[in-house]
């Protein structure tokens, strides 16, 4: 069974052009010229029950705006959705009581009441039943060590308290399923690692869909067996993470240190047998070759650098996914 169901949608914008100098700006006042922004283009997913889903992009790839319109905050321009086997812009009470919601820069807790009574003020809202709301929360609470914060005010915790009695906030009525928009924006590590064992329990213990949207990629790693990736409003990938890495991840990044300053156009004429590209990193004062994951060329490499320049330190490492999408995102395509 589909939890979310997409096809064709698009999302456009008009935006507000105004003509260059003082008789411009007259006319402005009479006519105005509009440019349309497609923020969405012709989309096409699903996300199966239970799915933990990576939606991932640069800024104004898209990502938000398709949240929006997955949560009903904003009315598509056309195609077709339907979420937990609803459209969300119709219906609208029913739908909301089959979400969960949490934007990562966005409140959805009252600001000057303790956190518990804005719990209860949610439970209301959403019409959870005392026994249901009282077996549900006490796991979440106690899960997520948030229990010394619900009778403290909203406005006096920090980020890492704060996101995590949102994530409580969210799933006040246990919803099948949740969408997570940056929730580990700005927070330590080890609020992160909390967030992250918790979400996954409850997508054990629940079957809970997550669609997850984030530029911490640790977060997708650590969650997330598919991705769905977008530029400029169109999809460029669907599918599993681990096949992104194996397809693209076949490159490995070799970091060295001299012992004396050598210039990058020596360095390219001494590997000139070897494919290889280079960079540097003037902070570290480390020159990094990224060159094919194969044996007799990492060696070849090493021998020409080794026999050419004194090394003070070497170090070979495995292409991060964040440098693989980063790849991605410079050629445009997946393919």
């Amino acid at each position: 069974m589909n939890a979310i169901e997409v096809k064709g949608l698009r999302k456009e914008f008009k935006s507000f052009s105004s003509r260059n100098g003082l008789k411009g700006a007259f006319r402005d006042l009479f006519t105005r010229n509009y440019k349309v922004i497609s923020a969405v283009n012709d989309i096409h997913f699903n996300v199966k029950q239970g799915e933990m889903v990576g939606y991932i992009g640069e800024n104004g790839a898209g990502k938000s705006t398709t949240i929006k319109m997955l949560t009903g905050i904003l009315t598509p321009t056309a195609g077709e959705l339907t979420v937990n086997g609803m459209n969300p812009h119709k219906n609208r009470e029913k739908f909301v009581q089959t979400i969960g919601v949490v934007f990562g820069q966005r409140s959805q807790l009252w600001w000057d009441i303790a956190v518990q009574e804005s719990f209860q003020l949610l439970k209301k809202v959403y019409k959870v039943p005392d026994q249901q709301y009282k077996e549900h929360m006490d796991h979440v609470i106690e899960t997520l060590g948030i229990g010394p914060l619900l009778d403290k005010p909203v406005r006096k915790l920090s980020l890492g308290q704060r996101m995590r009695c949102e994530l409580a906030a969210a799933l006040v009525h246990n919803p099948p399923l949740l969408f997570l928009d940056e929730p580990t924006i700005g927070l330590d590590v080890l609020v992160k690692l909390k967030i992250r064992q918790f979400l996954k329990e409850i997508n054990e213990k629940y079957n809970t869909t997550i669609l997850l949207t984030t530029h911490d990629l640790t977060d997708i790693e650590a969650l997330c067996e598919r991705v769905i990736m977008l530029d400029e409003g169109s999809i460029i990938y669907d599918g599993a993470l681990k096949q992104l890495k194996n397809n693209w991840g076949d490159q490995k990044e070799i970091h060295f240190q001299f012992l004396e300053e050598i210039s990058m156009e020596h360095l390219y004429h001494v590997t000139r047998e070897a494919s290889v590209e280079w960079s540097f990193d003037e902070e570290n004062q480390i020159y990094k070759a990224m060159i094919d994951a194969d044996e007799e060329k990492i060696s070849k490499l090493i021998g020409l650098v080794v026999t050419a320049f004194k090394v003070k330190d070497m170090k070979i490492q495995e292409i991060t996914t964040e440098e693989i999408i980063r790849n991605i995102y410079e050629k445009g395509s997946v393919s």
